[in-house]
């Protein structure tokens, strides 16, 4: 299927590895305009790199700029120009028990997973509203409806994004922009196989054997997501094809999530 995504131009947020990177490389696919980002220049001109030999030809480009930096968060805004479509992707996470999050830990999990979609999605929507066509996607979690007990933080921030999709949504009506969000369950990001390999080498156990014993029981698919499976839902929804579909929460979790919608 042609998704008709040449010509856009797609800007996704902590776009360096994991979910965001394969986000990238799928819209690059697809002939897209990417513009990707992390926090170091190092890491950026990295993948930037990685995606031109993936996609030889593409129109690939990035941008540095650390969210929980107000000064270099403005000089990305300043920077970005003509988006169609915003993926919200960048986020933090992490296992904690919630006695021992602190108030600074509160702050910087909200000042990244919410708020930088907030200023990102404010500064282009207006634009996107003007042209008559755009789209805003945010990368969310089944953790975001069924918060973990010992992931409050993480989830609580991701709900509070989930409402922020829905609300922006509303924004939209009888225009071409569209607002979604998409809820990935437990996938094997390079942050998770980097714990993976962590714990397994100190109990002297393969990455491979760790990995299985930790697919969560719930899970209608028994093992973890790829990134890139998470990606192909992204790329049709930033496509001009899911027209349809706005003010949504689509479901990329395994079946981990036991509600029937």
């Amino acid at each position: 299927m042609d998704l008709k995504l040449d010509q856009k131009k797609v800007f996704v947020s902590g776009s360096t590895q994991g979910i965001g990177y394969a986000v990238a490389e799928a819209c690059l696919a697809e002939g897209a305009s990417v513009v990707v980002n992390g926090r170091a220049e190092q890491r950026v001109a990295e993948a930037v790199e990685q995606l031109r030999a993936t996609a030889p030809g593409g129109d690939v480009s990035g941008i540095a700029a650390d969210f929980t930096d107000p000064v270099q968060v403005q000089a990305l805004l300043e920077s970005l120009e003509d988006v169609d479509v915003l993926v919200n992707n960048v986020g933090l996470f992490d296992v904690a028990p919630f006695t021992d999050i602190e108030d600074d830990d509160w702050l910087r999990y909200f000042e990244i997973n919410v708020m930088s979609s907030v200023r990102l999605s404010r500064h282009l929507l207006g634009a996107m509203l003007e042209k008559g066509w755009g789209r805003i996607i945010f990368i969310g979690t089944e953790s975001a409806v069924d918060v973990p007990g010992d992931m409050i933080h993480y989830g609580a921030t991701k709900a509070a994004s989930l409402a922020l999709s829905n609300g922006l949504a509303k924004l939209t009506r009888g225009t071409g922009v569209t607002v979604n969000t998409v809820l990935g369950g437990p996938t094997y990001s390079d942050g998770v196989a980097g714990v993976v390999e962590q714990i397994a080498s100190a109990h002297s156990m393969s990455p491979d054997e760790l990995k299985s014993s930790l697919v969560r029981p719930s899970s209608l698919i028994q093992r973890f997501i790829e990134p890139s499976e998470i990606a192909d839902l992204v790329a049709y929804l930033a496509s001009p094809r899911s027209s349809a579909t706005n003010g949504a929460s689509l479901r990329a979790d395994g079946g981990v999530l036991s509600t029937i919608v």
